[in-house]
C-alpha cells in the first residue's frame, strides 16, 4: 500500500485542520499500523510505543481480542442511538457495576472523557441542588467550556471567558510543594488547605471537587499515601462530592482497575474513557443509585454506548481480567521505577521519578542538585527527539512540558523496558552534553 507521506500529512493538516491540532517532533512520521506495542511508519519503521495513544491502547494496539469482536459488531449492527434497546449497552453497564470500587453502579455513557467530566457536573449540581466546584492546580479535564474553566493547566485553557464558581486548591506536587514542607512531616497540609479554601473563598456551596489520582498532563503529580483519605473526610464534613477522573488512570494502569483503589477511597461519581474503548470513542460517569435518582428528566446520548463502543468496552474488560493486566502493570511497573530511579541516580538532569504502575513520570531539570530545580525544558525535546531517532515513543507533560510521561500498552515485556531504559540513558547521555 503507498502512502502521501509525513509532509503531504502536513501540509493537509496545515490547510485543513484547525490550527490548535498539534503534533509532536520536529520531524514527525506518519504512523500507518499497530500491533500490540509496536507503530509503525509510512517508511515500514517500527516504533515500541510507550504513550499508547495518550494512556488508551491498554490492551495493545489492533489487539485480535479487541478489534475482532469490533469488526463482528461493526458488519452486525453498527449504531441506534441510547432511545432504542441494544444488548451491549446494558451488557457494558452490568460489567462496570461489577469492577467499579464500593457502590458504585449507575453508568451514563457518552463519547469521550470531556463529556464524561461535563455530565458528572451537572449530576453532581441535579443531586446537591449546589452551583460552585473546587479543582487542582495542575488538573486537565477536558476542552468544552466547563471541563477547560475545571482546568488548572494554563495552556489548556484556551476558554477566554471561564465559567464561574470554580476555585483550585494546592495539588499534592511533593517534588515542588508549595508550602517547602516534605511529606509526612507535612501533616498532609496541601489536603487540609482544601478546607481553607471552602470556608474563605466560596459561598459553602460547593457541589463537587474534581480530582485525577495521577495528574497526567499536570506532570504524572502523584500524592502520598493518606492524601485521598483526607480530601474526603474534609469533603464529607460539608457535603461536598468527590468526583474521581479516571480517563487516563484507568483500567488497570496503576496496579488497580482504578487508580483510586491505591488509595482505599470510594468516590461519589467516577469518570472514564480512553482505555475502556482500547481506541474507540467511548466515556461514561459512573455513580450510586442515590445520586443517580437524581437524573430523571429525559436525556439521551447519540453515540454514547453505541453497540460498536460498547462491544470494545465489554473485550477490554474481559482481556483485563483474563490476561491479569492490573497484576502485570504493578509488576512491571515496579521494575520499570526501579530502572528509572537507577538513572536518576546517573544523571543530573532527572530531578523526580514518581508515578504507580505503568503510569510513570520522570521530570528532567537542569541540575537535581539545585534548589531551585529549573526545569529542563529544551533537554526534554532532547530526549524525546532522540528516542523517536531510536523507535521509542513516549510523551512529555507537566506546567513547563519538562516530565517524560510514560503510558505504555499493558502488554508489554520487561526487554521492552530494558530496550527503553537502554535507549533513555543515551538520550539523557546526549542531552547533557
Amino acid at each position: 500500500m503507498s502512502y502521501i507521506g509525513p509532509e503531504e500529512v502536513l501540509r493537509k493538516k496545515q490547510e485543513y485542520l484547525i490550527p490548535c491540532v498539534y503534533h509532536f517532533y520536529q520531524k514527525p512520521m506518519q504512523i500507518v499500523r499497530g500491533e500490540m506495542q509496536y507503530l509503525y511508519d509510512s517508511e515500514g519503521r517500527q516504533y515500541l510505543d510507550f504513550f499508547s495513544g495518550v494512556s488508551v491502547v491498554n490492551c495493545g494496539h489492533c489487539n485480535p481480542a479487541i478489534s475482532g469482536p469490533v469488526a463482528e459488531q461493526v458488519q452486525t449492527l453498527q449504531h441506534t442511538s441510547t432511545i432504542y434497546l441494544t444488548q451491549p449497552i446494558v451488557d457494558l453497564a452490568e460489567q462496570l457495576a461489577q469492577v467499579t470500587p464500593g457502590e458504585l453502579k449507575r453508568t451514563f455513557f457518552c463519547a469521550s472523557g470531556s463529556e464524561a467530566n461535563d455530565g458528572a457536573a451537572l449530576l453532581a449540581k441535579l443531586h446537591t441542588k449546589r452551583y460552585e466546584f473546587l479543582a487542582l492546580h495542575n488538573a486537565l479535564h477536558g476542552r468544552t467550556m466547563l471541563t477547560m474553566s475545571l482546568t488548572g493547566l494554563s495552556m489548556w485553557r484556551t476558554e477566554p471567558t471561564p465559567a464561574g464558581g470554580i476555585n483550585f486548591v494546592p495539588n499534592a506536587y511533593c517534588y515542588r510543594c508549595p508550602y517547602g514542607a516534605s511529606y509526612p512531616e507535612c501533616d498532609l497540609h496541601c489536603a487540609n488547605a482544601i478546607e481553607t479554601a471552602i470556608r474563605t473563598q466560596t459561598s459553602l456551596g460547593v457541589a463537587a471537587m474534581f480530582a485525577e489520582p495521577i495528574q497526567g498532563n499536570g506532570g504524572m503529580i502523584t500524592p502520598p499515601p493518606g492524601y485521598f483519605q483526607r480530601v474526603k473526610e474534609i469533603l464529607d464534613q460539608y457535603g461536598i462530592l468527590l468526583i474521581i477522573d479516571e480517563v487516563q488512570t484507568g483500567f488497570a494502569r496503576t496496579g488497580k482497575m482504578f487508580a483510586i483503589e491505591n488509595w482505599d477511597v470510594v468516590p461519589d461519581i467516577l469518570t472514564v474513557a480512553k482505555a475502556l474503548g482500547n481506541g474507540a470513542p467511548i466515556g461514561a460517569f459512573i455513580t450510586t443509585d442515590a445520586i443517580a435518582k437524581s437524573y430523571t428528566r429525559p436525556g439521551a446520548s447519540t453515540l454514547g454506548g453505541n453497540p460498536v463502543s460498547a462491544t470494545a468496552g465489554l473485550a477490554v474488560l474481559d482481556y483485563i481480567a483474563t490476561e491479569n493486566l492490573a497484576e502485570r502493570a504493578a509488576g512491571l511497573g515496579a521494575y520499570f521505577k526501579e530502572q528509572l530511579v537507577a538513572l536518576a541516580d546517573k544523571h543530573r538532569l532527572i530531578g523526580d521519578v514518581r508515578g504507580l504502575g505503568l503510569m510513570l513520570g520522570a521530570e528532567l531539570v537542569k541540575d537535581k542538585n539545585d534548589p531551585a530545580k529549573v526545569p529542563a525544558i529544551e533537554e526534554t525535546d532532547v530526549v524525546l527527539e532522540y528516542l523517536r531517532e531510536h523507535g521509542v515513543i513516549i510523551g512529555k507533560n507537566g506546567i513547563e512540558r519538562n516530565v517524560l510521561a510514560f503510558q505504555p500498552p499493558l502488554i508489554i515485556t520487561r526487554d521492552d523496558i530494558d530496550t527503553v531504559i537502554t535507549c533513555l540513558d543515551a538520550a539523557l547521555t546526549k542531552a547533557e552534553r
